[in-house]
């Protein structure tokens, strides 16, 4: 296989594009949990007080 073929499949080669995604996608959904569970935390955690004086 000659410079030029092997420069031809590599571009062409879209697998390792379709992992960054998957990745990059992961990231923004971890990102968004995380931020979720940040903007809760502190009802629960007045919730969870409101509840225990209630005992």
């Amino acid at each position: 296989m000659t410079h030029i073929a092997k420069a031809r499949s590599f571009v062409a080669d879209e697998s390792g594009a379709t992992a960054i995604e998957y990745g990059l996608i992961a990231g923004l959904v971890a990102l968004v949990v995380l931020t979720g569970i940040q903007a809760l935390g502190g009802v629960v955690q007045t919730l969870y007080q409101l509840a225990a004086a209630l005992f």
